[in-house]
């Protein structure tokens, strides 16, 4: 996501003056096509910085990167701007945004609904928690990197909201592959079925996105099972919280944690039907 991000944004003639990646060997490649540093330290990134963007995978790295001492992104960090694009626990984005205030600094996160093809285009969905400065100061950033951009509210609000929105789609998902199943075991036609199904309350988004590659099993990652499981977590997290018992939510959350656990947590989330469609526990197809 981020590669793509800092693709599209040098497009649009924004300067990309650095990338920084745990992997030095995927930044340094990065760097070499958009022409820019590709920082050995996180301090580094920020002094050759006005605006920085974060894509982590989660809640452990987010602190990290943001830490209270050793190299992080705070280090001289007074005027700079961070835009934090992960799906992380609201809480991260609250505790993250007093560090940077306290070091002089604005956060706004802006949270991602969409997929790397969509931070190529342009048109990520994004959905902004943070102040109302910060929120203006990166607009023509965000204008540049989404197509619809909505303010949710003071920070931590907006990954409440992104925890939903992937909460709901990791369970259709889930409800689909099952679907897809039966029918297969039922020896049902099943590009008849997917197209039976777009045209009933079975339709869904995720039957745009996932239902011929279930079928087909063409998991090649766009969104991870592994990020399915972390994000369906948050937000059983935030239902506990709440003194809500979520059952979907939480059977789908076991489905994906299965996955991981079997080695197949790199796959797309698509590739939950390989727990679903009869005969494909072993994993052999072309595309698993």
């Amino acid at each position: 996501m981020g590669a793509n991000m800092a693709r599209r944004l040098k497009d649009r003639g924004f300067h990309v003056t650095a990338v920084y990646d745990t992997n030095r060997a995927v930044a340094a490649s990065l760097a070499q096509e958009l022409a820019c540093a590709a920082c050995q330290d996180l301090s580094e990134v920020t002094a050759e910085s006005d605006v920085i963007i974060t894509v982590v995978t989660d809640d452990k790295a987010m602190r990290e990167i943001f830490g209270e001492s050793g190299d992080n992104l705070l280090v001289n960090a007074r005027g700079k701007l961070f835009i934090n694009c992960a799906t992380l626990s609201p809480q991260v984005h609250v505790d993250v945004e007093e560090l940077a205030r306290t070091a002089g600094a604005q956060t706004l996160e802006a949270c991602m609904a969409s997929s790397i093809t969509q931070a190529r285009e342009g048109s990520l969905y994004l959905m902004c928690g943070g102040s109302h400065e910060a929120f203006r100061k990166a607009e023509p950033l965000l204008q540049a990197l989404g197509s619809s951009i909505r303010f949710i509210g003071k920070s931590g609000q907006a990954a409440k909201v992104k925890a939903l929105v992937n909460i709901v789609m990791n369970i259709n998902t889930a409800g689909l592959a099952e679907g897809l199943g039966l029918g297969a075991a039922l020896g049902l036609d099943l590009e008849m079925l997917r197209n039976v199904f777009s045209q009933t309350g079975a339709g869904s988004r995720v039957l745009e996105t996932d239902g011929e590659d279930m079928q087909n099993r063409e998991h090649t990652c766009f969104f991870s099972a592994a990020h399915a499981a972390k994000d369906s977590g948050i937000a059983l997290e935030l239902a506990h919280g709440a003194g809500l018992d979520l059952p979907l939510a939480r059977a789908t959350k076991e489905q994906y944690d299965r996955m991981v656990k079997e080695g197949l947590g790199e796959l797309d989330k698509s590739g939950i039907a390989e727990l679903t469609f009869k005969d494909r526990q072993k994993h052999s197809g072309d595309h698993v």
